[in-house]
């Protein structure tokens, strides 16, 4: 009964969302920096496996200097420029609590200016500073010629790869100002999309000390090609690529080839995954808890009665929020961790 009921909620919110435009399928290779040529699918497979064996360098970033903050609102250029401009300055929504600890947060693809707003507040009355992060397209990054952010999760299989890694950098970035600014310890938290990212940063930067993620799967192409609320590029994609192709070119932005590298961390580690959840399925979200395992790497993992927008609505949201605020509490008030580099 529970299911069929979140099941036709998950349906009323997917078919509520009418802006939904399928972009021209495209390869996207100078997006990636390779030069053209007639075996795209070849030479991104290449790019691909040489990724995963130096995602450090994949995933580096310079530091910048040029932080702009009003008190509210902090801006800063972009560590991975783009040929559109409004997407080359990254904004952040803060909400300063104390220094003791300091949280980044990336929604969910297409998420408005106000998502996540009410988590940001919450954490600020709890002693954490928050900053909400507007990926990339997103907000006002967004180019006018754009309805929605189409560009982060794309037909247009470079671009997809660019927008992610940019997403990362960004939130280095953005770590390295809250640690200027005195934060004594960093965290991370993604949704959806969001999630994929911050585990893409989380494994790659050893300054966060804890991660929450929201909704997981192993791979990325994965919940593009089966997801409900992807179907619109999945059917763009119809014809031009096979899935396995996808899944091996898509690696360097999803999750799984990266959960060894925590193998045995001591940094803390929470999860949300939802049972009937249409979009990161559940049997895709098993298989990176399986991973986790098979790497004996810690975590606090809990599969919530609900799907993937219905976890942000009552009851659901509650106890979400319930165990999130437990989780970055017992973190803020835990000793200091030592930052690796």
């Amino acid at each position: 009964m529970l299911r069929k009921y979140i099941e036709s909620r998950e349906m009323h919110f997917h078919r509520r969302d009418l802006g939904r435009k399928s972009l021209p399928f495209g390869w996207g290779l100078d997006l990636v920096g390779l030069p053209p040529t007639s075996d795209a699918a070849t030479s991104l497979l290449q790019f691909a496996s040489q990724t995963l064996k130096t995602s450090d360098n994949f995933f580096h970033y310079e530091p910048t200097s040029d932080y702009r903050f009003d008190g509210e609102i902090l801006k800063f250029p972009t560590a991975q420029s783009t040929p559109d401009e409004e997407n080359n300055t990254v904004y952040g929504r803060v909400f300063e609590g104390s220094r003791d600890l300091g949280v980044i947060i990336l929604p969910q693809w297409n998420c408005d200016w106000e998502g996540h707003v009410k988590l940001c507040r919450i954490l600020q009355r709890n002693g954490v500073t928050a900053v909400r992060l507007s990926l990339p397209y997103h907000h006002s990054r967004k180019p006018p010629h754009l309805q929605r952010p189409e560009y982060m999760v794309s037909p247009n299989v470079g671009q997809t790869i660019q927008s992610a890694r940019q997403a990362v950098v960004d939130v280095r970035r953005t770590a390295d100002w809250l640690l200027e600014r005195g934060c004594r310890k960093l965290s991370i938290l993604g949704t959806s999309l969001g999630s994929c990212i911050a585990f893409l940063t989380f494994a790659h930067d050893t300054r966060f000390a804890a991660g929450v993620f929201i909704h997981v799967s192993a791979y990325f192409s994965d919940v593009v090609w089966n997801g409900l609320a992807t179907n619109h590029v999945r059917r763009a994609m119809d014809g031009h690529i096979q899935s396995e192709t996808l899944r091996n070119i898509w690696a360097p932005i999803s999750p799984f080839p990266f959960i060894e590298r925590l193998r045995r961390t001591d940094r803390r580690i929470l999860m949300f995954a939802g049972k009937y959840d249409p979009t990161f399925l559940p049997h895709l979200s098993q298989q990176a808890f399986n991973e986790f395992d098979r790497c004996e790497v810690p975590y606090e993992l809990h599969w919530l009665p609900c799907g993937h927008h219905t976890i942000g609505r009552f009851p659901f949201s509650a106890l979400l929020v319930h165990r999130i605020v437990r989780f970055l509490r017992r973190e803020r008030e835990s000793s200091p961790g030592q930052y690796r580099t």
